[in-house]
């Protein structure tokens, strides 16, 4: 196994070299490499054990992160000044090795980020939703982890990991990995996940959901009834599960 890390700002993880994505990786996550072959790379995430194949390019040595980005994205500059040229974009999540600092950037690999975009790696969210409000009207992808696209599981992953929760990758490993199930017809509470066969919605307050979902083709709320009516009624299936972190 080589220890590697993720070098561009969202890389797809697929199921097999050229084929479908299954989730994504951000910049500055860490990797364990199993495998090469024409130009690909077959990993495994340290974030959250999943595995697949990325494109070998999309990868470097490893480096220590020192910060997160916690704006929902950011841009990193050429120099020091929000008017010189952007250099990349970057996702909500993302780790970056900081060079340097000053009162308004952190010089980083890959250039100037602003100071207040960024937290020390050490210092987490206390707040899972508030982390996942983030997210509003991000466009829905599937298998999205990013600002730029997400999905059910990667908004539930996204702000559980802010908050140094392990939680998987897939909304039907996460009902079975998080939190305890409540008895059916229990009040729903802010912070509750609710799942549905191939779906989950965070609680967000009383009778509302958020959740990335493809009815809104974005992270949208919705109250919970509403939800449970229209996803039941299109033939997804009632609630599976109510669970409580």
């Amino acid at each position: 196994m080589t220890r590697l890390s993720v070098v561009d700002p969202v890389t797809d993880l697929l199921r097999s070299p050229d084929g479908p994505r299954d989730r994504q990786l951000l910049f500055g996550d860490t990797v364990q490499r199993s495998e090469q072959q024409n130009g690909w790379s077959h990993i495994k995430a340290d974030k959250d054990g999943y595995v697949g194949w990325v494109r070998s390019t999309q990868l470097g040595p490893q480096r220590t992160a020192t910060h997160r980005i916690i704006a929902p994205a950011t841009h990193a500059y050429e120099q020091a000044d929000m008017k010189t040229r952007d250099l990349a974009s970057l996702s909500f999540g993302s780790s970056v090795h900081a060079l340097s600092e000053t009162d308004g950037f952190v010089e980083t690999e890959l250039g100037f980020i602003p100071k207040n975009h960024t937290a020390p790696i050490a210092e987490l969210n206390r707040d899972p939703v508030a982390v996942a409000e983030l997210f509003l009207g991000t466009p829905y992808l599937w298998g999205g982890n990013s600002r730029f696209g997400i999905d059910c599981s990667g908004l539930v992953q996204a702000g559980l990991l802010a908050c140094g929760i392990a939680c998987p990758g897939d909304s039907g490993d996460q009902e079975k990995a998080l939190g305890i199930t409540l008895p059916e017809g229990s009040e729903a509470k802010r912070g509750d996940l609710l799942f549905w066969k191939g779906h989950v919605a965070w609680v967000s307050g009383p009778n509302m959901l958020l959740h990335a979902n493809a009815h809104h083709m974005a992270v949208a709320y919705e109250a919970l009834d509403q939800a449970i009516t229209r996803i039941e009624t299109q033939g997804d299936g009632p609630v599976t599960a109510h669970r409580r972190l």
